[in-house]
Parts: C-alpha cells; sequence; structure tokens
C-alpha cells in the first residue's frame, strides 16, 4: 500500500511542477514570437515579395505561345478582280473555302526595354522591405507582451495593496463592534468604517476584472490558448533602469526609419522606371504554324501546309508623352515627399528618444519617493492606531490617515506603470526592443 501511495505521488510531481510554473518576460516573449499569427503573416509577406522579384525577371526570359482557330465561313468573302485583268468584266474570286484551319507558336524575347531593366533594381529594396517588416513585426509584439505583463504587474500589485487594507478594516470593524455592543462607541462610526471596508472590496473586485483582462491580453499577443492558465512571474521588474549613455541616437538603426528609406528608395526607381518609357523597345520573334482550307471540315485538317517565319520588332512610343510626363511628375513629387519625410523623421526620433529617456528617469524617482511616502503612511496610521485604541483621537483621524496610506498606494501605482511604459518606450525609441530582450535571464 505504501509502495502504490509513493508512485502515486510521483506521477502526481511532473504536473505539480507544470502547475506551478511561472512565466518570466522573456519567456513569454519567445512563446509570442514563435506562436503569434501575425509571424506567419510578415513570413508570407516575404514569400510574397520573392514572387514579384520572379515575376520581374520573368519579363526578360523567352516567352511562347500557342494559338489555334478552326473558322465556319458561313458565307464566304469575295473579292473583285477588275475587267481586263482576266476578261472584259469584272470577275468575283473567293481565296478561301467553307473550313479553314490555323495553329501556330510563337516565341518572343525581349532584348531591350529600358524601363523593365530599371525596374529591377526594386526586387532588391522589394525583398529588403518585406525583411525589416519582418523585424518590425516582432518589434510590436515584444512592445506588446511587455506592456501587457507590466500591466499585470501593476494590477496583482494593487490587488496586494487593497487585501491589505481590506484586512486592517476588519480588525478595526472587529474591535469598533465590540464597542457599539459595550456602548462606548456610537453606531454610526463603525458604520463609517464599514462604509470604507465596502469600498474597498468593491475596488478589489475591479481590480480582479482588471487583471483577468490583463491576463487575457497577454495571451491574445502571445498567442497563448486563452483556457490554459497564466502565471508570469515579477522578480525584478521594477528594478531600477539603465539608461543610454549617449544624448542621441543612431536614427539610421530604428527599424521603422529603415523602412521610410527603403519606400523612398522604390519610389525613386519607379520614377527612373517612368522616365525610362521614352527609350525604344526592341523584341525579336519565331513563328511557326500551319493553315489548311477545305469545303469539308476534314479537309481542312488534311490539307495543312505549314510556314515559318523570324524577325524582330522596334517598338518607339511618340504620342504618349503628356501622360507619361503627368505620371512622370507624379511619381517625382512623391519621392521628394518621401525624402522630405525622412528629414521629419529624424526629428521626431530624437524628441522621442529625449522626451522617453526623461520620463524614464523622472518616473523612477517618483517610484521611490512614493515608496517612502507609503512607508511613512503606514507610520502614521500605526501611530493613530494606537492612539485610536487608547482614545486619545477620534475615528475620523484614524480613517484619515488609512485614507492618505490608500492615496500614497494609488500614487506609488500610477508612478510605477508609468515608469514601466517609459522604460519600454525608451527601448523602443532607442530601437533596442530586441536586443534588450536578449540580454534579458
Amino acid at each position: 500500500m505504501k509502495k502504490k501511495n509513493i508512485l502515486f505521488w510521483l506521477c502526481m510531481l511532473p504536473l505539480s511542477l507544470v502547475a506551478q510554473q511561472r512565466w518570466t518576460l522573456k519567456e513569454c516573449i519567445e512563446y509570442g514570437l514563435r506562436n503569434n499569427r501575425s509571424t506567419q503573416v510578415y513570413l508570407n509577406e516575404k514569400k510574397i515579395a520573392d514572387a514579384k522579384a520572379k515575376e520581374a525577371l520573368a519579363a526578360h526570359l523567352p516567352t511562347i505561345s500557342l494559338s489555334g482557330t478552326i473558322d465556319d465561313n458561313l458565307k464566304v468573302q469575295e473579292t473583285i478582280i477588275p475587267a481586263g485583268v482576266f476578261g472584259p468584266t469584272d470577275t468575283r474570286v473567293a481565296f478561301t473555302k467553307k473550313f479553314s484551319t490555323n495553329a501556330t507558336a510563337q516565341l518572343d524575347q525581349t532584348f531591350f526595354d529600358f524601363s523593365l531593366i530599371t525596374g529591377l533594381k526594386a526586387n532588391k529594396y522589394n525583398k529588403q522591405q518585406a525583411e525589416l517588416n519582418i523585424i518590425k513585426n516582432e518589434e510590436t509584439i515584444i512592445f506588446n507582451i511587455s506592456t501587457a505583463y507590466y500591466q499585470i504587474f501593476v494590477y496583482q500589485e494593487q490587488l496586494d495593496f487593497l487585501k491589505a487594507n481590506q484586512e486592517t478594516y476588519k480588525k478595526q470593524m472587529e474591535i469598533s463592534r465590540l464597542q457599539v455592543n459595550k456602548g462606548i462607541l456610537l453606531q454610526k462610526e463603525l458604520d463609517k468604517i464599514t462604509v470604507d471596508y465596502n469600498n474597498a472590496v468593491s475596488q478589489g473586485v475591479v481590480a480582479e476584472s482588471n487583471l483577468s483582462l490583463s491576463q487575457n491580453q497577454l495571451k491574445f499577443e502571445m498567442g497563448f490558448p486563452f483556457e490554459d492558465p497564466l502565471e508570469v512571474e515579477h522578480s525584478g521588474v521594477g528594478q531600477s533602469p539603465v539608461l543610454p549613455t549617449s544624448n542621441t541616437i543612431l536614427v539610421a538603426g530604428i527599424t521603422d526609419y529603415r523602412i521610410s528609406q527603403t519606400e523612398a528608395k522604390l519610389l525613386e526607381i519607379d520614377e527612373k522606371r517612368i522616365k525610362a518609357g521614352i527609350y525604344p523597345k526592341l523584341t525579336a520573334y519565331a513563328r511557326y504554324g500551319g493553315v489548311g482550307f477545305g469545303d469539308q471540315l476534314g479537309q481542312s485538317f488534311s490539307s495543312i501546309s505549314d510556314f515559318s517565319v523570324i524577325g524582330l520588332k522596334l517598338n518607339f512610343p511618340i504620342l504618349d508623352f503628356f501622360k507619361r510626363n503627368a505620371q512622370y511628375n507624379q511619381a517625382k513629387f512623391k519621392r521628394i515627399n518621401a525624402q522630405e519625410n525622412l528629414k521629419i523623421d529624424e526629428n521626431r526620433y530624437q524628441l522621442e528618444y529625449q522626451n522617453s529617456r526623461t520620463k524614464v528617469t523622472k518616473e523612477f524617482i517618483n517610484i521611490e519617493n512614493n515608496k517612502r511616502t507609503i512607508d511613512l503612511a503606514k507610520s502614521v496610521l500605526d501611530v493613530t492606531d494606537l492612539q485610536y485604541q487608547k482614545g486619545t483621537v477620534p475615528l475620523s483621524e484614524w480613517l484619515t490617515a488609512q485614507q492618505s496610506l490608500k492615496e500614497a498606494q494609488n500614487n506609488y501605482l500610477s508612478s510605477l506603470y508609468n515608469y514601466l511604459l517609459a522604460k519600454i518606450e525608451l527601448e523602443k525609441a532607442s530601437g533596442t526592443l530586441k536586443t534588450a530582450y536578449s540580454s534579458q535571464h
């Protein structure tokens, strides 16, 4: 019997370990990068860019087309041979029969098309853009998971505060209830404490709901099953920030900026491609086929005779200048605007970096101040509680001390969330989201 019990607990041990697993931020991000649905979407976009490159290249490769026709000339067309050629009167002649068949195979090869050659240069940047979009999506996943993760931490802290406050109110209610029964305290004094206790309970219900919503949000960002439990590990979340030593950032390293650069390069290529439309296009072709005629359908097949031809075709656009010029001007100004926006983005990214850097420092100082304020408010409440038990201060002063503690807690929670949000925004503004994630333990 004892052996069976030991075997049972050994079997249950792995399940217990799984149930106790707590996910760190790095583990959540690793899971999200593998399982978030958007990852597959951007990988497919990369495959689309590869397919577009092959499509553009195919325009320079030879193409072969096959065509065939069977005509039933319900009424055969006739041609007039003027009088004097074969006789004194006009002669009506049909140069076909009731049925005619035609089969042709043609090979075309473009030798020179400068607009196509220019367009090929876009393949490199289309692929680069798709790769950058994958990186951008990974950064978005990291940012969203981190934000949801930090939100859970803040709501959990709030719940801890509210539960501690509820216990304080409970103890005070028990003491006050005894005092009411002894007739040394009015019922309305007990009711005041009860009201504050009920408010704390209601706030706890709201906080639990917010915590559940944040957990669901984290599961969504991770691609994690909603029905499975997810406990997170919060050790070291609110630690002191390591600020960048430089007051400026290298804007060229920011993914959004690199994407904008690529888009500007694509617009520049499109402008050159349209301009290249003024050059002639040279194409070679080879055609082989057969044609047959007959009064009966079968005769049109049995009488087929073959033919072949090779040639060159030069296409020189002349009267499309106005349309092409309008398209060229549109492309030109789009390219100019893209380059101007790049200059605007450089200053905007520097501004976001400076603001985030300042905010992180300020909010961390606020956290430290609010922590000290909580400790001080607790100390005041302890002294006031002792004085109230001795009857040297009224209940209103005890309630005021308790309210001051709640305000200090709320201020701390607000500064904590602002700090965590500012920290992830600084990493985003610095272009170091993936680096910061990789360096976590």
